[in-house]
């Protein structure tokens, strides 16, 4: 192999390394001002960078929120995915592991709550933001819903109809982040957990052990 085809592992990793930084970096600014008054100087500033850094690798403003809307879209679904697959293959401990996910201090940090929502004001008028916002829970109620029609088969549970009850959840559930972000750190991530598990519990009353 000949110097020059060792560099190229490494400047690959650096560059994975560096756009990381630079979308933890909006985050942080979106967080802190919204998406209309963040800019790349922000950007570059949180990220103690150079504003060509930034340029070099987004091009431009719209597609660093872009790359930084997608980026919390995956941290979601790898979060939640891990959930279940770290799970036994029975129906109400993975509802439970499920649905305690969304409140994993990795995806329901302060300032990605921010993110989101911050996102979600602007994605009726921005198709690109609207896409990325609905990928999100596609799948993610694609797997709620198998999960659910499961445990309502195993426990023999009457009039459930499972496609009310999965928009009732994740309505629920993003309600929930709302509380967490606007309540000056009185509701916390372990009362939300609590209060979607205390849910379950009544939905679910045969299966309260794996909400408890």
């Amino acid at each position: 192999m000949t110097p020059t085809s060792n560099l190229q592992p490494k400047r690959r990793a650096a560059k994975v390394i560096r756009r990381r930084q630079l979308i933890e970096a909006a985050i942080k600014s979106i967080a802190k001002r919204g998406l209309g008054d963040t800019t790349m100087a922000h950007v570059s500033q949180a990220a103690g960078l150079s504003q060509g850094i930034v340029n070099l690798h987004f091009d431009s403003k719209d597609n660093l929120l872009n790359e930084t809307l997608n980026y919390i879209r995956h941290e979601y679904e790898e979060n939640w995915r891990n959930a279940i697959e770290n799970t036994p293959d029975d129906p109400a401990q993975q509802l439970a592991a499920l649905l305690r996910s969304d409140y994993n201090k990795k995806v329901a940090d302060i300032q990605k709550l921010a993110v989101w929502f911050a996102f979600w004001g602007e994605a009726k008028s921005r198709p690109t933001y609207k896409k990325i916002c609905q990928e999100r829970v596609t799948d993610y109620s694609q797997s709620l819903t198998k999960i659910i029609d499961q445990l309502i088969n195993e426990g023999e549970y009457k009039n459930i109809k499972t496609p009310q009850l999965v928009e009732g959840i994740i309505a629920m559930a993003d309600g929930l982040w709302l509380n967490i972000l606007i309540s000056d750190q009185s509701f916390r991530r372990q009362n939300a957990e609590a209060v979607m598990m205390q849910y379950l519990c009544h939905v679910f009353p045969d299966h309260q052990a794996a909400f408890d």
